[in-house]
Protein backbone atom coordinates (compact mmCIF):
# COMPACT_ATOMS: atom_id res chain seq x y z
CA UNK A 1 0.00 0.00 0.00
CA UNK A 2 1.39 3.27 -0.91
CA UNK A 3 1.50 6.35 1.25
CA UNK A 4 -0.37 9.65 0.28
CA UNK A 5 2.96 11.18 0.24
CA UNK A 6 3.72 8.51 -2.28
CA UNK A 7 0.56 9.15 -4.43
CA UNK A 8 1.07 12.58 -4.65
CA UNK A 9 4.53 12.23 -6.24
CA UNK A 10 3.01 9.69 -8.36
CA UNK A 11 0.56 12.42 -9.77
CA UNK A 12 3.06 15.34 -9.64
CA UNK A 13 5.32 13.07 -11.87
CA UNK A 14 2.31 11.48 -14.31
CA UNK A 15 2.18 12.84 -18.45
CA UNK A 16 -0.12 10.03 -19.24
CA UNK A 17 -3.57 8.31 -18.08
CA UNK A 18 -5.51 5.85 -19.36
CA UNK A 19 -9.02 5.90 -18.33
CA UNK A 20 -10.51 2.77 -17.95
CA UNK A 21 -14.20 2.87 -18.30
CA UNK A 22 -14.42 6.92 -19.35
CA UNK A 23 -17.24 8.34 -20.59
CA UNK A 24 -18.24 10.79 -23.16
CA UNK A 25 -19.94 14.03 -23.64
CA UNK A 26 -22.89 12.18 -23.44
CA UNK A 27 -22.37 11.28 -19.67
CA UNK A 28 -20.94 14.66 -18.70
CA UNK A 29 -22.68 14.43 -15.19
CA UNK A 30 -20.81 11.25 -14.41
CA UNK A 31 -17.48 11.03 -12.69
CA UNK A 32 -16.15 8.71 -15.46
CA UNK A 33 -16.11 11.77 -17.72
CA UNK A 34 -15.92 15.20 -15.30
CA UNK A 35 -12.40 13.60 -13.52
CA UNK A 36 -10.77 13.03 -16.39
CA UNK A 37 -11.30 16.38 -18.04
CA UNK A 38 -9.97 17.95 -14.78
CA UNK A 39 -7.04 15.92 -15.67
CA UNK A 40 -6.87 17.44 -19.09
CA UNK A 41 -7.37 20.76 -18.05
CA UNK A 42 -3.80 20.48 -15.80
CA UNK A 43 -1.84 19.13 -18.36
CA UNK A 44 -2.12 15.40 -18.92
CA UNK A 45 -2.28 13.09 -21.86
CA UNK A 46 -5.98 11.00 -22.09
CA UNK A 47 -6.26 7.70 -23.33
CA UNK A 48 -10.00 6.98 -23.41
CA UNK A 49 -10.43 2.97 -22.97
CA UNK A 50 -13.86 1.93 -23.47
CA UNK A 51 -15.02 0.29 -26.22
CA UNK A 52 -18.51 2.01 -25.93
CA UNK A 53 -17.71 4.90 -27.39
CA UNK A 54 -15.79 6.53 -30.33
CA UNK A 55 -13.88 9.32 -28.59
CA UNK A 56 -14.02 11.88 -25.62
CA UNK A 57 -12.67 15.11 -24.68
CA UNK A 58 -10.98 15.34 -28.36
CA UNK A 59 -9.15 11.82 -27.57
CA UNK A 60 -10.10 8.59 -29.95
CA UNK A 61 -10.63 6.04 -27.69
CA UNK A 62 -9.20 2.44 -27.66
CA UNK A 63 -11.37 -0.41 -27.24
CA UNK A 64 -8.99 -1.93 -25.12
CA UNK A 65 -5.66 -1.88 -22.70
CA UNK A 66 -3.87 -3.98 -25.60
CA UNK A 67 -4.73 -0.74 -27.88
CA UNK A 68 -2.83 1.70 -25.65
CA UNK A 69 0.00 2.54 -28.05
CA UNK A 70 2.53 3.11 -24.65
CA UNK A 71 3.35 2.85 -21.03
CA UNK A 72 0.95 4.99 -19.23
CA UNK A 73 1.86 6.43 -15.82
CA UNK A 74 -1.59 5.91 -14.29
CA UNK A 75 -4.20 3.53 -15.46
CA UNK A 76 -7.14 5.27 -13.97
CA UNK A 77 -9.81 2.99 -13.08
CA UNK A 78 -13.70 3.45 -13.61
CA UNK A 79 -15.23 0.09 -12.87
CA UNK A 80 -17.34 -1.67 -10.19
CA UNK A 81 -15.07 -3.49 -7.32
CA UNK A 82 -16.41 -6.67 -8.72
CA UNK A 83 -15.11 -6.40 -12.20
CA UNK A 84 -11.61 -5.62 -10.66
CA UNK A 85 -10.29 -8.95 -10.45
CA UNK A 86 -10.76 -9.67 -14.53
CA UNK A 87 -9.50 -6.39 -14.86
CA UNK A 88 -6.17 -7.25 -13.19
CA UNK A 89 -6.10 -10.64 -14.96
CA UNK A 90 -6.13 -8.39 -18.37
CA UNK A 91 -3.44 -5.72 -16.71
CA UNK A 92 -0.87 -8.56 -15.60
CA UNK A 93 -1.35 -10.06 -19.72
CA UNK A 94 -0.27 -7.09 -20.86
CA UNK A 95 2.98 -6.95 -22.77
CA UNK A 96 5.97 -4.74 -21.19
CA UNK A 97 5.49 -2.31 -23.74
CA UNK A 98 1.83 -1.44 -22.36
CA UNK A 99 2.17 -2.01 -18.90
CA UNK A 100 1.00 1.28 -16.79
CA UNK A 101 3.37 2.10 -13.95
CA UNK A 102 0.70 2.41 -11.14
CA UNK A 103 -3.11 1.16 -11.67
CA UNK A 104 -5.16 3.03 -9.55
CA UNK A 105 -8.65 2.76 -8.24
CA UNK A 106 -11.47 5.51 -8.15
CA UNK A 107 -13.50 6.64 -5.39
CA UNK A 108 -15.26 3.41 -3.63
CA UNK A 109 -13.65 0.92 -5.73
CA UNK A 110 -11.49 -1.49 -4.14
CA UNK A 111 -10.31 -5.41 -4.15
CA UNK A 112 -8.48 -6.34 -1.90
CA UNK A 113 -7.31 -9.49 -2.99
CA UNK A 114 -7.24 -8.11 -7.01
CA UNK A 115 -5.03 -5.49 -5.57
CA UNK A 116 -2.64 -8.26 -3.86
CA UNK A 117 -2.75 -9.91 -7.19
CA UNK A 118 -1.22 -6.79 -8.91
CA UNK A 119 1.57 -5.86 -6.64
CA UNK A 120 2.94 -9.18 -6.48
CA UNK A 121 3.55 -8.68 -10.31
CA UNK A 122 5.06 -5.55 -9.58
CA UNK A 123 2.08 -3.23 -10.16
CA UNK A 124 1.62 0.26 -8.17
CA UNK A 125 -1.64 0.18 -6.52
CA UNK A 126 -3.92 2.63 -5.25
CA UNK A 127 -7.15 2.26 -4.46
CA UNK A 128 -10.52 3.84 -3.39
CA UNK A 129 -9.05 7.01 -3.71
CA UNK A 130 -10.13 10.34 -6.59
CA UNK A 131 -7.50 10.70 -8.67
CA UNK A 132 -8.57 14.06 -9.75
CA UNK A 133 -8.36 15.30 -5.70
CA UNK A 134 -4.75 14.35 -5.60
CA UNK A 135 -4.03 16.18 -8.96
CA UNK A 136 -5.88 19.80 -7.68
CA UNK A 137 -3.29 19.56 -5.19
CA UNK A 138 -0.53 18.72 -6.75
CA UNK A 139 -0.99 20.71 -9.92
Amino acid sequence: MLTEQEALQIVKDAKTVAVYGMQNEANMDRPAYQIPAVLQQRGLKLYPVNPKIESSLGEKALASLNDLPLVVDILDVFRRSDAIPELADEIIALPASKRPKVVWLQTGISHPAAEAKLEAAGFKVISDACLGVFAARVR
